[in-house]
């Protein structure tokens, strides 16, 4: 048998993920007096959501609101003030019992395409894939395909490809798709994707079969089953603005901006694919909110065996966040303060200048080659990133932090689908007086909330009753992790910072946590790392490697503020200790680049921003 026979036979034979769908598209409704079968509206459950009537009504929903939302110096994006007092965090814990069947950290999020993912079944795109014996990763703008089978990897082929610089603002990355890869690629002004399709019928001469260049930010990319599912939005509209200044007063230069925005057109406000929108005005849902983010947020679904084919589906609001399940995608769409949660030192709270200060939610439900649209509701509070949205039966579970509508703390909301609402459930509130979330892990009853200011506050809440979710403990450390992974039904790692009881960050760390009375989580152990250092995993999750049969965490540590050298940590878990061993592997920009890829075979493959190479675990 050839190779080219074993590696065509791994790809067909793999299966990367549980089929979900062959499609994604718009429902329809069923009462017999409606429109033919063969043009269906979007079935849209309740009245948040509005289909557009005509192009006409959509374009005159976008400039209506736009009207509203512009100045005398272009688009008002509103302001933010900070909450900048310090208090201790408090909360009544719960009299309750220890961990149960009923309770339990073992829900996997592992996937045979070697990357570390939020959601079981739901692949993620990276700059490395395996199926198999075959490895695929992008280096800069190459892919470059390996034979993983041998004693060493050996470089098959390489395929130059096109639609961007190393300099692009969103780096590329790929899916693998049984014998076809999907590169995700932005341009060099961030404002475009390219999406391209290789096949690999013979991988040591992979062919571009499509390239299409969406005028649009992507901002999230997923797999179900075989379909590749792209979240875009087109952002608000670049126009010519003018300013207060000698031949134009603050109310003339206001008076011309509005002008501009009655001038726009669809094309404006929508991604474009050739300068035509990518989504038809049928297809495109209209919240009746007033207060309704200013933008659109389109979903774009192809399957790799037919690039050409796309099935579409958008909301005239800019999404901050969206959050995938197996069979559910859920957009938010308010308050967001994602983009201050890296900086060092005691981070200074966030209260939205909105003065609505709500998140909205719209639900979609996924089944085979539809999406529907389900509920949708809203709650106080921002959503800071996709990590803190989760769905088990039927349960949405949302990590909520502090706006002007709120307290100044965290809480954990349940909700659940009442017809066409999402309505509020159960709630927890008061986790972090005064702090800020840094990391949330889900599982089937159990939610793991770490807050951060001075001291690190992990909180066990307890959500196998949606309705009465209960705060069980909480441990009070100094610093925070960043990341959480379960090892198993009782014991959890977080990667992120060590600090000082007055919460100065000193440098990365790794704890080992025991969560088998959750009345009273323990930290068992931890690994600190040199002054400065930032644990990879913090801000990206696929540089983390679980090696369950060998009890073994890789992930990779960087020293950012001066050398910026790359290591893996190598930490060996035994009798709830740590041993530590440091393996330098990488330098400079290219530590982002770092991969550590599980195989079947049991081997480990290192990926850097040069080599592929088996990595000897220590």
């Amino acid at each position: 048998m050839t190779l080219r026979t074993v590696l065509t036979t791994a790809l067909a034979t793999t299966g990367l993920v549980a089929a979900v769908g062959a499609g994604y598209a718009l429902g329809h409704a069923d009462d017999a007096e409606g429109p033919p079968a063969e043009t269906p509206p979007i079935r849209l459950a309740n009245a948040d959501l509005t289909p557009a009537e005509s192009c006409e009504d959509l374009l005159a929903s976008f400039v209506e609101r736009g009207v509203e939302q512009v100045g005398p110096y272009g688009w008002d994006q509103g302001g933010m003030t900070v909450f900048d007092d310090v208090g201790a965090a408090g909360a009544e814990r719960s009299v309750g019992v220890p961990l149960s069947a009923g309770v339990s950290t073992s829900r996997s999020t592992s996937n045979e395409s070697g990357t570390n993912v939020q959601e079981a079944g739901v692949d993620e795109p990276d700059v490395v894939k395996v199926a198999g014996p075959l490895l695929v990763r992008l280096q800069d703008s190459t892919l470059r395909l390996y034979d993983v089978s041998g004693d060493a990897p050996a470089e098959l082929a390489s395929l130059p490809l096109s639609g961007r610089s190393r300099a692009s603002a969103q780096p590329a990355e790929l899916l693998l798709v049984d014998e076809r890869v999907v590169v995700l690629q932005g341009s060099d002004d961030g404002r475009e994707t390219v999406v391209t399709t290789v096949d690999l019928t013979d991988p040591t001469s992979p062919e571009v079969v499509d390239t299409t260049t969406i005028r649009g930010v992507l901002d999230a990319a997923r797999l179900h089953g075989d379909v590749v599912r792209l979240v875009l939005r087109a952002g608000l509209p670049e126009l010519d603005f003018r300013h207060p200044g000698d031949e134009l007063g603050a109310g003339g230069a206001e008076r011309f901006n509005e002008q501009l925005v009655r001038e726009t057109e669809l094309a404006d406000w929508l991604p474009t694919i050739d300068g035509e929108p990518v989504v038809g005005c049928e297809d495109v849902a209209i919240p009746t909110d007033d207060d309704a983010t200013l933008g659109s947020t389109v979903v774009v679904a192809v399957d790799p065996a037919s690039p050409n084919e796309r099935t579409v589906t958008a909301v005239a609001t800019e999404a901050t966040t969206s959050y995938f399940s197996a069979d559910r995608f859920y957009l938010a769409a308010g308050p967001s303060w994602g983009a201050i949660r890296d900086c060092w030192g005691p981070c200074p709270l966030p209260w939205n200048d909105d003065p609505d200060g709500t998140t909205g939610l719209y639900a979609f439900a996924l089944d085979g080659a539809e999406t529907t649209y389900v509920a949708s509701g809203e709650v106080e509070g921002s959503v800071a990133d996709r990590w803190s949205m989760d769905v088990v039966d039927g349960s949405l579970r949302v990590a909520l932090g502090p706006t002007s509508e709120t307290g100044n703390f965290n809480s954990v909301v349940t909700l659940r689908e009442e017809g066409s609402e999402l309505l509020e459930e159960g709630r927890v509130d008061k986790l972090g007086v005064d702090e800020e979330i840094k990391s949330v892990r889900w599982f089937d009853d159990l939610a793991i909330v770490v807050t951060f200011r001075q001291v690190d506050p992990l909180y066990a809440v307890d959500l196998s009753d949606p309705a009465d979710p209960r705060l069980l403990g909480e441990l009070k450390i100094p610093g925070f992790s960043e990341y959480l992974h379960p090892l198993g039904e009782r014991r959890l790692i977080g990667v992120g910072q060590d600090a000082s009881l007055s919460g100065e960050l000193r440098g990365a760390q790794a704890a080992l946590f025991d969560v088998t009375d959750l009345t009273d989580p323990r930290q068992l152990d931890v690994v600190r790392y040199a002054k400065h250092t930032q644990a990879g995993a913090a801000t990206d999750p696929r540089q983390f490697t679980w090696l369950p049969e060998r009890r073994t965490v890789l992930t990779v540590v960087a020293d950012g503020w001066t050398g910026r050298t790359g290591w893996v940590s190598v930490l060996r878990l035994d009798g709830g200790r740590m041993t530590n061993e440091m393996v330098e592997v990488e330098y400079g920009s290219d530590v982002a680049q770092v991969r550590l890829v599980p195989l079947a075979s049991g081997k480990v493959v290192l990926v850097t921003g040069e080599d592929v190479a088996f990595f000897d675990v220590p």
